[in-house]
């Protein structure tokens, strides 16, 4: 069963670079996109500067329909307004949202860890349904969980700020945001969607937008732009171009892999997410954070070699 955000008949899989192209990218730009998030909210108000950077990421995507396709690419029916209404705001808006807020508490690099508990999902809702996994898919989820109960053992991770009990907090909050996006994307082949990508990106990114700003201003958060550091706007920058080309190759890919290959960004972001946050803000990496990346990365190999056996 596959999983399509076009509201069309899923065409055939892809193979070769047609897929492998859009994973990489998929896998580099929103790993990076932690790192961002959590650089930009030092200065700036979480769901506001997420919200702002849905809003004109959906301008330069807008923009550029209808200075290529015309104003009337953008028209579409009530069904397919009330589709992409709910999947941005159920993954961007829910999903963005809350790791924004946990990077308050929790090392950027261990919240893209925690993320790893989507493909957990994904496999539990194709069993529901019916669809069996490879052996190999099966094992590469438990291995990938294995690491990341390594991962949160007491004393594994150092929080940002505030005590345990708000990295606790927090990281239950991501993985029930993850089951959240997994749901969503599941659910999302009932869904009637416009038959241009770029044009359900765009609308999923408004209301996303829509939502976090709304959440923002009830929390009361501002927006002071003499207290943004120069970092913050370079951030936020990184954050509007990846808002477009990530979504973009993962809504791509939803319509031409398998959910599972899909979901593996789960597994790979954290690595460079880990990094990234090591190498460029000097997040600690503890033995148990290392050792839950190494084990949650080997269940990549896993899960890839499980699909690639599907035909």
């Amino acid at each position: 069963m596959r999983v399509t955000t076009t509201g069309l008949r899923a065409p055939e899989r892809s193979g070769g670079l047609a897929v492998w192209g859009p994973l990489i990218a998929l896998w580099l730009i929103w790993g990076s996109t932690y790192l961002g998030i959590a650089v930009a909210g030092r200065s700036m108000p979480p769901l506001m500067a997420n919200g702002f950077r849905f809003v004109a990421a959906t301008l330069v995507l807008g923009l550029v329909l209808v200075a290529t396709k015309g104003p009337k690419v953008l028209l579409i029916t009530t069904g397919q307004l009330r589709s992409v209404a709910v999947m941005g705001v159920a993954l961007l808006g829910v999903g963005i949202g809350t790791v924004a807020l946990a990077e308050r508490y929790v090392p950027s690099g261990v919240v893209a860890l925690l993320v790893a508990v989507m493909p957990l999902w994904v496999v539990l809702l194709r069993l529901r349904a019916g669809d069996r996994p490879q052996r190999l898919t099966l094992i590469g989820v438990a291995v990938g969980l294995a690491g990341l109960a390594l991962m949160l053992l007491p004393g594994g991770t150092a929080p940002v700020s505030g005590d345990e009990k708000d990295v606790l907090i927090w990281s239950v909050a991501i993985m029930g945001s993850s089951f959240c996006w997994a749901w969503f994307s599941w659910r999302s082949t009932g869904y009637e969607f416009p038959r241009n990508l770029l044009v359900t990106t765009a609308y999923e990114m408004a209301f996303a937008a829509a939502a976090l700003i709304g959440a923002g201003a009830i929390r009361g958060e501002r927006i002071h732009l003499e207290q943004i550091t120069p970092s913050a706007w370079w951030a936020w920058g990184w954050l509007v171009l990846a808002s477009i080309a990530g979504y973009l190759s993962y809504t791509w890919l939803l319509a031409h892999a398998p959910l599972s290959l899909t979901a593996t960004y789960a597994y790979v972001n954290p690595a460079i997410a880990v990094l990234l946050g090591f190498a460029l803000i000097g997040e600690p990496i503890t033995r148990d954070v290392l050792l839950g990346l190494t084990i949650v990365t080997g269940g990549v190999a896993l899960v890839v070699s499980g699909e690639r056996r599907i035909r």
